[in-house]
C-alpha cells in the first residue's frame, strides 16, 4: 500500500476502513493513532514501509479494497441489521462481503443500483453533498400525471424535508418519468411526487455518475471494475460535478 515516499496518515487510515480522510483527520487530532510508538497529531505525516501504526493501541493495516455493483429489490432495507425484523440487502449478500458499506441507500419500497463498499476514498466522492453526483431514477406514478408537474419538479416544491427540485425531468410515458438528482435528501423523491399530487408506485435508480444499473438482476450483484471505480471519481473531480 505504502509507496517508498509514504502516503499521507489520513489515507492510509481510510485504506484500513476506518472511514472517509476528512473523518480520519478527525481521528488523529483526537490523540488516538500513533506511528512507532509515538503520538501523531498530523493527518498529513507522511506512512512510510515499515511503520507501525496503531489506533487506540491497536494496530491496523490497510484492507483489500472491495467494491460491489448491487440492483436491490423492494422489500429490503439498507441496514446489516433492522430493529424491525425486516429482511435487509445483506440477507441476499454472501457472508464474506457482509463487512462493506452501502454507500448512500435506497428505502424499502424502492429498488435499483446500490453500491456497497469499504473504499474511504470512493465513499466521500459520492457521499459529501459538495460533490452533488448526478443519480438517474425511473418513476412510475400510480395515476397519469399532467406535463405541468415536470418543470414543477425541476423549480423546487416543498416537502417535508425541506424545499426539493431535480436537475432534470423527462416524461416517458403517462405514468412514467425520468428524474436526475444532485442531492439526497430522505425520500426525496416520493415526498416531492407527494408535492405535487402524484403517489409513486415504483422507484428505480438506474445510474449513479457514469455508473448504470444495465442488465443486472434485482437481488444479483457484481465487482465494481478498476476502470469504473476511476471513472467516478473523475466525475466527482471534473468541474461538471457528477453530470452526464
Amino acid at each position: 500500500m505504502t509507496t517508498p515516499e509514504g502516503i499521507r496518515l489520513n489515507k492510509y487510515l481510510a485504506s484500513c476502513g476506518l472511514g472517509s480522510r476528512r473523518s480520519c483527520d478527525v481521528l488523529v487530532q483526537s490523540g488516538e493513532v500513533t506511528i512507532n510508538g509515538e503520538s501523531c497529531l498530523n493527518p498529513g505525516q507522511r506512512i512510510l514501509p515499515g511503520d507501525f501504526v496503531r489506533v487506540g493501541g491497536k494496530r491496523i493495516e490497510p484492507l483489500e479494497i472491495q467494491s460491489i455493483v448491487f440492483h436491490k429489490p423492494p422489500g429490503f432495507v439498507c441496514t446489516r441489521k433492522d430493529e424491525n425484523n425486516r429482511p435487509t440487502i445483506y440477507n441476499l449478500i454472501p457472508p464474506r462481503y457482509h463487512h462493506l458499506a452501502h454507500v448512500g441507500r435506497l428505502d424499502l419500497d424502492s429498488e435499483g443500483l446500490l453500491i456497497l463498499s469499504n473504499d474511504g476514498e470512493l465513499t466521500q466522492a459520492l457521499t459529501h453533498p459538495s460533490h452533488r453526483v448526478h443519480k438517474v431514477y425511473q418513476v412510475t406514478t400510480e395515476n397519469a400525471f399532467e406535463n405541468s408537474i415536470l418543470s414543477q419538479l425541476e423549480k423546487g416544491v416543498f416537502t417535508e424535508v425541506g424545499k426539493a427540485r431535480a436537475v432534470s425531468v423527462k416524461r416517458i410515458s403517462p405514468r412514467r418519468l425520468e428524474m436526475v438528482l444532485d442531492t439526497g435528501l430522505k425520500r426525496q423523491i416520493r415526498y416531492m411526487l407527494q408535492a405535487v399530487g402524484h403517489r409513486v408506485k415504483r422507484l428505480v435508480r438506474l445510474r449513479v455518475g457514469d455508473l448504470t444499473l444495465g442488465t443486472l438482476k434485482p437481488g444479483k450483484w457484481r465487482f465494481l471494475e478498476k476502470t469504473e471505480r476511476d471513472a467516478l471519481l473523475a466525475v466527482v473531480n471534473s468541474p461538471k460535478k457528477g453530470k452526464f
